[in-house]
């Protein structure tokens, strides 16, 4: 199966074949600072391994087609597959301070030329694709770079970071196990030798990062697997609570067509409404859910959320003098 380097010369021999303008293997060393029997081998793999149906014109010096019905097929990417990772470009580049486009940058022209011989305009998928996102953290390009370095090479890294909570500014040594990109935002969880414990930690919330000399054995996912999904929302934990909340007729509308939870359950309401119950791990996330849904939810269980909701509930009334 062909690299990526080599089929980038490939698509580059087959257009000139196309255009008549009879490429040989001098033109393609030239073309892509390649020796010359590097050249050669690659005008062989073409002929013999992707079977194109090319001759040598001894007069012009070159190579043609001697059946124009051919087309370049066996990539190592299929049509699905370059399509798959520009639309992941091009949805994720935004919240990673830029490092995904810069990393792209010679990669993707790459992925263009194979697009294009593929069937794809990529000035169409530039605009046929686009992610929207509010209230989203983007990370530093110098720390997603530094950290996706340390997460390949198995690094320790040095950071400070910020809490808004305490507003207190740590230095810490971790252990990054995992990238999460959790809306729109990047988080880490990582072994905190600090706390002792696991943690996550928001990109854009870490000041500074540097990557230590020493490296450290990647603990059994079973660890930290219970910080990925187990339960509803970022904050995760190994034990974990049912909430149940039920939406009137009118809001459920909308909450049907939603994934709160891989594990969800729904039920019908008399009234036309739906209950959903789903794990959840911490109160902060699922209480912000609810609230911007106002009269329309209410929660069944358990009574401590309720109770909490209730609680801010009279707070904001009292806010507004009601």
């Amino acid at each position: 199966m062909a690299t990526f380097p080599q089929l980038e010369r490939f698509i580059w021999f087959d257009r000139r074949l196309r255009r008549l303008r009879f490429p040989n293997a001098a033109h393609l060393a030239e073309r892509f600072e390649i020796s010359h029997k590097t050249a050669q081998r690659n005008i062989c793999f073409l002929r013999d391994r992707l079977r194109a149906p090319i001759a040598y014109d001894h007069v012009r010096r070159g190579y043609y087609y001697t059946d124009d019905s051919f087309e370049l097929s066996r990539f190592a990417a299929s049509q699905e597959e370059v399509l798959a990772v520009l639309i992941a470009r091009r949805l994720l580049s935004r919240t990673a301070g830029g490092f995904i486009s810069e990393a792209f940058r010679d990669f993707g022209r790459r992925l263009r030329d194979a697009a294009a011989v593929l069937g794809m305009d990529t000035a169409q998928l530039e605009e046929a694709f686009s992610a929207s996102w509010h209230g989203y953290s983007p990370a530093a390009a110098e720390t997603f770079g530094k950290l996706a370095k340390a997460l390949i090479e198995r690094r320790v890294i040095e950071i400070e970071y910020y809490s808004p909570g305490s507003s207190a500014h740590t230095r810490r040594q971790v252990e990054p196990h995992h990238l999460q990109h959790y809306m729109a935002s990047w988080v880490l969880i990582a072994w905190c030798r600090l706390r002792r414990g696991w943690r996550k930690f928001y990109l854009s919330r870490i000041g500074r990062l540097e990557l230590t000399a020493e490296r450290f054995e990647r603990r059994p996912r079973k660890e930290w697997e219970h910080q990925l999904e187990e339960s509803f929302g970022i904050f995760q934990g190994s034990s974990t609570i049912p909430v149940t909340l039920r939406f009137n007729e009118f809001r459920s509308r909308w909450v049907r067509e939603q994934l709160w939870h891989p594990a969800q359950q729904l039920s019908e309401t008399e009234d036309g409404g739906i209950e959903i119950t789903f794990p959840v791990a911490d109160f902060r996330e699922v209480k912000m859910m609810i609230l911007q849904f106002g009269a329309d939810v209410r929660v069944v269980s358990p009574a401590e959320l309720r109770e909490e909701i209730a609680a801010e509930a009279e707070r904001m009334r009292g806010m507004y003098g009601c």
